[in-house]
């Protein structure tokens, strides 16, 4: 399996707009740089420490195409995830390890939406996304992702 990221974004508070990037700087066991996840301020961020799962979070732009055909558009920025990657299967990542440019990950679950999405992107997005929200990841190496990087299992 292999795709290419299409888009990297963070957030740097709870329910602060998404920054889009053009290149973002990952952390073992934390994210990226600038992330509230990364900074233990997210929404769903563990009060008690580190959370697995929780580094970062990717979702397919094919997804996104399927939405805008079928006139429920969504922006990348919108589905608040961190990584778009087009070509490649982030269902099939559950439980498996793979490459975001040089950045070793381990797929965890996933990233079904919630309430919480549905409130800050606007209302009518969860049915399109349930079962193809993306995947939560945890980052095990550190390093730069760039827009165009590979996406590949390992």
């Amino acid at each position: 399996m292999r795709g290419t990221v299409e888009g990297l974004a963070v957030a740097p508070a709870a329910e602060a707009p998404m920054q889009l990037l053009e290149v973002a700087q990952a952390r073992a066991g934390h994210g990226f740089e600038g992330d509230r996840y990364a900074a233990g301020a997210g929404t769903f961020s563990s009060r008690g420490g580190r959370r697995p799962g929780y580094d970062l979070t990717l979702i397919a732009a094919e997804v996104l195409d399927e939405m805008a055909t079928a006139g429920q558009p969504l922006e990348f920025a919108g589905t608040r995830r961190n990584v778009l990657t087009r070509g490649i299967d982030v269902n099939a990542l559950v439980g498996r390890r793979f490459r975001i440019g040089d950045v070793l990950c381990e797929g965890r679950r996933l990233c079904e939406p919630c309430v919480h999405l549905d409130r800050l992107s606007g209302p009518g997005i969860l049915r399109p996304l349930i079962h193809r929200g993306g995947l939560r990841a945890d980052v095990l190496t550190d390093g730069e992702i760039r827009l165009g990087a590979p996406v590949r299992s390992v």
